[in-house]
This record gives structure tokens, C-alpha cells and sequence, in this order.
């Protein structure tokens, strides 16, 4: 039987085709100003991609920030629950979850059963999200993946004061203005977003394993700072953006069981 996954984040929609409790195929497109249609296509590819026509589909689950605007979704569920959910069936030692996405992280703790024990979560400004190192990427005339290239020649970080994402631009045209190198402010940017993060896992507490999630994962760099402040190594899945998408598909399989009992 097959079932789905949509996870609407602020920059991109993915989507994950599950059947008989395994991932068979995933898509990823923008989210553009419609979240709605992007959920669709979404959709729509990853079906073409596993062979499947929308007739198949048993179950489909939603989440993420846009979640309530997908018509098709049967359920909508959190990112805290998809994102450990998946994480933990990725890998099944997995016991805390850090997620940086578009515009919002989080820190997931889970049991040994994989169920959510405790979460932090930054909500409320792109501090320290994948849309403060886009706008620092550009700043720094850098393709957004490539801010580890820079960083990772330099030996000192220069001192990214402000977090917020408006200040930290400025403030990072200003040392570039100064003759900075590049190369420092980048790994400047890398560490204050490490910094940020390991605030946020202090408050539910580090238990190894560390599993780390969403776009922000790509960038090497920040996983990098993090293992170093958290004394532990951060792994990272072979596609990080589609956990959540994973974790809502296995969340229809389960709800697909149960109907089905």
C-alpha cells in the first residue's frame, strides 16, 4: 500500500512516497508565493517518480508551516513529531534531533522508543536560520551552498556581534568594507549560527546520538561548529530536506495500519 508525506516549509515543499513502510521516491520544489500548487507538484513528481498515480494513495499526511493549506492531506501533524519520526527511522539511535530550516530551528529530544520527550524551537525571528545565511551568502556574493567554501580556510572567525538577520548584514557589508577576508567572515557566520543552536539544545538537554535535519545541514560548516561545541559528532541523512516529508509519510503508514486492523 502507499501512502505520502507533504512537509510545506517557508522556501521549499517536499514530498515523500512511502509504501509497505519504506521510502520509495521524494521530490523538492520551491515553495513560491503559492503553497498550495507547490504542494501539488510536489506531489505530482514524487508519484511519477515512484511509478504511482494519485488513485494509489492511501493515506496522506501533512506538515510543516503551510501544512493546513494542502487539500489533499488527511492529517496534519507537526514538525516536531515528523522530524523526530523520521529521524529515528533513519537512524534508530537517534536521540536528539536538530532541524534548521528556512525560517525556524528546533531541538528535538526523543526516547529510545522514538517518541518526543522535549523541544525547543526559535519561531519567532530567521536568526540563525537557512534565510539568515542566504542573506549572508549574498552579502558575501557566495551561492548559498558554498558558504562552507570560504569558511573553511580560515583559522580565526571574525566576531558577527547580532544575530538578527537585518543587523548581522549590515554589520557584515560593514566588515567587508573594513578588509575582513571573506573567508572569516563566513566562518564568523557559521560559528554564531552553531552558537545559537547549541542555546537552543542546552535548554531540553544533549543526548547523543545527534541527528541533524533540513536545508541548513547542507552546509558543512555548520555542522562542523556544531560537532566541535557539542563535543559529539552530528550526523547528517544523504537528504536532509525530506526527514520531515519522511516522518509524515511513516505517521500516514501508521494511521494506515490502524484503519486497516
Amino acid at each position: 500500500m502507499l501512502v505520502v508525506g507533504i512537509d510545506v516549509g517557508s522556501l521549499t515543499v517536499e514530498a515523500v512516497v512511502v509504501r509497505d513502510g519504506e521510502m520509495v521516491a521524494y521530490s523538492i520544489l520551491p515553495t513560491g508565493a503559492d503553497s498550495r500548487q507547490s504542494a501539488e507538484k510536489a506531489l505530482g513528481l514524487a508519484l511519477e517518480r515512484a511509478g504511482c498515480g494519485r488513485d494509489e494513495v492511501s493515506c496522506a499526511v501533512a506538515t510543516g508551516y503551510g501544512r493546513i493549506n494542502v487539500p489533499f492531506a488527511d492529517l496534519q501533524v507537526t514538525e516536531i513529531t515528523c522530524h523526530g519520526r523520521g529521524a529515528f527511522h533513519l537512524n534508530p539511535d537517534t536521540r536528539t534531533v536538530i532541524d534548521i530550516g528556512g525560517q525556524d530551528s528546533k531541538v528535538i529530544r526523543l526516547d529510545d522508543t522514538g517518541a518526543v520527550v522535549d523541544f525547543a524551537m526559535n519561531d519567532k525571528c530567521a536568526a540563525g536560520t537557512g534565510r539568515f545565511l542566504e542573506v549572508m551568502a549574498r552579502a558575501l556574493e557566495v551561492d548559498f551552498g558554498e558558504l562552507s567554501t570560504p569558511a573553511g580556510g580560515a583559522e580565526t572567525p571574525a566576531s558577527i556581534s547580532s544575530l538578527c538577520t537585518v543587523f548581522a548584514e549590515s554589520e557584515v557589508v560593514s566588515l567587508i568594507s573594513q578588509g575582513i577576508p571573506r573567508d572569516r567572515i563566513a566562518r564568523g557566520l557559521l560559528e554564531s549560527v552553531a552558537e545559537r543552536t547549541v542555546g537552543m539544545v542546552s535548554r531540553v538537554g544533549l543526548q547523543p546520538k545527534v541527528t541533524m535535519t533540513g536545508g541548513v545541514a547542507k552546509i558543512t560548516g555548520v555542522v562542523r561548529a556544531l560537532s566541535v561545541r557539542l563535543g559529539v559528532p552530528v550526523r547528517v541523512p544523504d537528504e536532509p530536506q525530506i526527514v520531515g516529508a519522511l516522518g509524515a509519510a511513516l505517521v500516514a503508514w501508521s494511521r494506515f495500519l490502524r484503519r486497516s486492523q
